[in-house]
């Protein structure tokens, strides 16, 4: 299976500060890697480098062999990064509509098909970013990211403060677009277990560096280990 993207001798971060150093990654197409850690490791830091937020200090990201390091966000996205960041930046003064089609680009994903997978924004084409609930802007941020017809998809914390009604809701809507549409994906979550059972692939990172690599399923097997990498009291 070909390489989609290929990180190597990774470091970047804020400014002077050096948050990730020297990480190194792949993701075949069509896949999808789990991106665990605990809290401050630098898995944050490492979707914002992939959608060109932070500062390069040395390595290489290629997407389909295309070379994005220099590259501004807008540039990443027309390159094929659909990205779904913790805050998830929707336009809140835009409608639901609006959110979709400012930056809707040719593809299979479409609004229609958006409204299709989340029914709860079909019902609110109209209401305004700040009328909607949590769950419902982390919806639309999600299929924002889709409209842009992306060949990668991140999303950092997808699940974060979501009622667990919800969070299920749109796991099934995340492993839809992965499992059965295909769409490669970076997935950063602090809940390893639901997204490791959706995933190919697992990386753990500690203190900026990756520490463990591995398939999703051999992790998701070994409680223990996800214990003593993550720092659970219990796998979750």
């Amino acid at each position: 299976m070909p390489e989609l993207l290929q990180v190597e001798n990774l470091s970047a971060g804020y400014g002077e500060a050096v948050v990730l150093q020297a990480v190194s990654l792949s993701v075949p197409q069509g896949q999808t890697l789990a991106l665990l850690g605990r809290n401050g490791t630098g898995k944050t830091t490492f979707i914002n480098t992939l959608a060109g937020v932070t500062r390069l200090h040395g390595g290489t990201i290629r997407l389909a062999g295309r070379a994005l390091q220099g590259l501004k966000p807008h540039e990443r996205a027309a390159a094929g990064i659909g990205w779904v960041p913790q805050e998830r930046n929707i336009f809140k003064s835009l409608t639901v509509h609006e959110n979709l089609s400012a930056v809707a680009r040719p593809g299979p994903w479409t609004p229609a098909r958006v409204y299709e997978m989340f029914p709860r924004l079909a019902e609110r084409t109209r209401n305004l970013g700040t009328q909607l609930s949590g769950g419902e802007q982390q919806m639309l941020a999600v299929g924002r990211a889709l409209v842009l017809n992306p060949s990668l998809l991140l999303l950092d914390e997808p699940l974060e403060g979501l009622a667990p009604i919800v969070a299920e809701e749109l796991l099934r809507a995340i492993r839809r677009i992965t499992r059965d549409e295909g769409l490669s994906a970076i997935i950063v979550e602090q809940h390893p277990q639901a997204i490791l059972a959706i995933s190919d692939l697992a990386v753990v990172l500690d203190h900026g560096t990756v520490m463990h690599q591995s398939t999703a399923q051999s992790m998701a097997g070994q409680p223990e280990l996800l214990n003593r990498l993550l720092g659970l009291s219990r796998a979750l």
